[in-house]
């Protein structure tokens, strides 16, 4: 008897089915839990897994010729760092200027305030001149605007309100940020530089999981994360850029800094009207009739075009989805999951309708032509 060899050699591969079936059952669950387990443990993370996994996919194709252009040539780490590192300072620098600009008109913010406190909102000199409503409006400004001491108790209540601790409420959550933020550029790293084989391995199991029509879903997944980076962000910079040049003709006072800050809340559907009717607004108490409506109006048409015309075919179009998912998809990720979600919104959409396709497609192919499709073949006869 030969002993050398393994016994249950053999023995392996021939089990009974109900032990197979429960063997599969096992590992299901087992996966299942231990996959619970680990969004449990990462939860505080995921942002930031999330925020990488979306800036990895939107740069890919110019890493990739980065990565032709300047081959590694033994080492895996320089140009995954230069990349990260260009994607931080991209990110860190308007934020830095944002906020240097706003420490820089702290002060004068505050003297505003207190000339309010003691003089009251000075009431523009047109107000009762308008057809119909000047003269009620007017009389309501001078009661409770341009009145110091309406003024003072209206401020008064409106710092009341503030809490004591709202500062310190305010740096704990500006130091969650920046730890979100410096884990989502660690993530971007190795997303840098293992991503080639971390797409592989994806690609095996949803064929693994989903069969032919795994790739076809993440392949439309990741058109809508490109469409979507796109769409939001480059478009919303873009109306930055295009109604900032309206401010700096119209006169407005820090035109760039305010046109930096339309360019941010343009990149939220519905954002860049808060900015430039706000902008509007002083301009017309400034007593400049002209520019304020000037800018308003230049600044709806910009926003109509961007978002009935080169948002739904950069969205849409690149991840072939109609525009009301594509509308539905950013305005409920953005409910959900606030920022993150203008991004995670539209992906969830597209791999949805890409489902919805492939199966309404598989079931119409295997249940053959319908009726009516055969009475037309035979009218045809």
């Amino acid at each position: 008897m030969d002993c050398d060899g393994d016994p249950l050699e053999g023995t392996r591969d021939i089990e009974p089915a109900p032990w197979a079936s429960a063997q599969l059952v096992s590992r299901v669950v087992l996966a299942t839990a231990l996959g619970l387990l680990g969004l449990w443990i990462l939860h505080r993370f995921l942002p930031a897994l999330a925020w990488a996994a979306i800036l990895a996919i939107a740069l890919w194709p110019a890493y990739r010729r980065a990565e032709r252009a300047f081959p590694p040539r033994g080492h895996r780490i320089l140009l995954p760092l230069a990349a990260t590192v260009l994607v931080g300072l991209v990110l860190i620098v308007p934020l830095v200027y944002v906020a240097l600009e706003v420490a820089r008109e702290s002060g004068s913010l505050v003297r505003y305030v207190g000339e309010l406190r003691h003089n009251g909102l000075p009431m523009p000199s047109w107000l009762p001149d308008l057809p119909g409503i000047g003269y009620p409006v007017a009389a309501w400004w001078k009661a409770n605007l341009s009145d110091s001491q309406t003024m003072n108790d209206l401020l008064g209540r409106l710092f009341a309100h503030v809490p004591a601790g709202s500062a310190r409420a305010i740096g704990a959550e500006v130091v969650h940020r920046l730890i979100i933020f410096g884990f989502t550029l660690l993530t971007l790293l190795f997303l840098f530089r293992d991503g080639a084989a971390l797409c592989a391995r994806l690609l095996t199991l949803s064929h693994r999981m989903l069969g032919p029509s795994g790739e076809r879903v993440a392949r439309h997944m990741i058109a809508a994360v490109h469409g979507t980076v796109t769409g939001l962000v480059l478009v919303g910079l873009a109306e930055g850029v295009l109604i900032g040049f309206a401010y700096a003709l119209a006169g407005l006072p820090h035109a760039v800094p305010f046109a930096a800050l339309t360019g941010v809340v343009a990149v939220i559907p519905f954002g860049a009207p808060v900015a430039f009717c706000a902008a509007g607004l002083y301009l017309l108490a400034s007593g400049d009739t002209g520019a304020a409506v000037a800018v308003v109006a230049f600044g709806f048409l910009v926003v109509f075009v961007a978002d009935h015309f080169v948002r739904p075919v950069l969205i849409g179009g690149a991840a072939r989805l109609p525009f009301l998912w594509v509308l539905l998809g950013i305005l409920g990720g953005l409910e959900t999951f606030g920022l993150l979600g203008l991004f995670l919104g539209p992906v969830v959409m597209a791999a949805l309708i890409s489902l919805w396709r492939e199966w309404t497609q598989s079931a119409t192919a295997l249940e053959g032509p319908s009726p009516a499709a055969i009475s037309r073949q035979r009218c045809r006869r």
